[in-house]
């Protein structure tokens, strides 16, 4: 819809659920799609997925890398059902933004975390490659402008969501999903099996650090907002996401947060 702005607020219990949502698929895909399949192709005989680490009997450069590499293949999915943004409701519209933004900041934010701390997935890519501070060096460049890109790309999503109070609105559609995600991190890895050390140095700065940008956005939107045409309206009250982000939440928290194993 086009022309003027539409009025109404929206529902704040709806958009922790949509963010919570986008959180979890993010994660799922990460540890299980990404890190969970590659090790049992590559003949893992006994894995472990939590809601913060993979742990298996097995290491290769291609285990560790492919957490990573299906976020960035998944925000591209969620870009290209984003190219006509006008058949999703308002919340269906919301939940693939937060996703494309989950999973790119999380690919690209790895990069220049494992480049600067020597630690996680892509600093065990790098384990043993020489002169190894230059792989570090090329990694903390890779991370700054493919995350830049990345907010470039998320905020072009975010524009038509300008109906209403726009700065306002920025900052609700943006906080909201940043500490939902924070939260849902932590109390998810406090029953991991791998201990509270990666519940500090991996969830927390992965996800907190990762999603640093939906800081930042609602200042970019604000500057980037002027002639915008497309008015996204208001998100309402939805039972139906609701109730599945709570379900998702105590499954995420209480059955994947305490890992799942399998073995063969």
């Amino acid at each position: 819809m086009y022309a003027a702005a539409v009025s109404g607020k929206d529902d704040r219990p709806t958009l922790i659920a949509i963010s919570a949502l986008a959180c979890i698929l993010q994660d799922i895909l990460h540890e299980g799609l990404g890190h969970g399949v590659t090790a049992w192709l590559s003949g893992a005989r006994q894995i472990t997925i939590s809601t913060v680490a993979l742990q298996c009997d097995l290491d290769t450069r291609w285990i560790s890398a492919n957490g990573t590499l299906v976020n960035l293949l998944f925000a591209a999915i969620f870009w290209l059902l984003l190219r006509r943004p006008r058949r999703y409701p308002p919340a269906a519209r919301y939940f693939l933004v937060m996703t494309l933004a989950g999973n790119l900041f999380t690919g690209t934010g790895y990069f220049f975390f494992s480049g600067v701390s020597n630690f996680g997935d892509w600093a065990a890519v790098i384990r043993g490659l020489q002169p190894h501070w230059m792989w570090q060096l090329g990694l903390v460049a890779l991370g700054i402008a493919s995350y830049y890109a990345s907010m470039l790309l998320v905020a072009a999503q975010l524009l038509p969501f300008q109906a209403g109070d726009g700065p306002r609105r920025f900052r609700g559609l943006c906080w909201t999903p940043y500490f939902t995600d924070g939260i849902l991190a932590g109390v998810g890895g406090l029953l991991n099996p791998a201990g509270l050390f990666y519940v500090i140095a991996s969830a927390l700065p992965s996800t907190l650090g990762a999603n640093a940008g939906l800081l930042a956005l609602p200042g970019m939107l604000r500057r980037s907002s002027g002639g915008q045409e497309e008015c996204v309206g208001p998100i309402g009250r939805s039972t139906s996401w609701v109730v599945a982000g709570a379900v998702a939440s105590l499954l995420f928290i209480f059955v994947l947060g305490r890992g799942l194993t399998w073995s063969r």
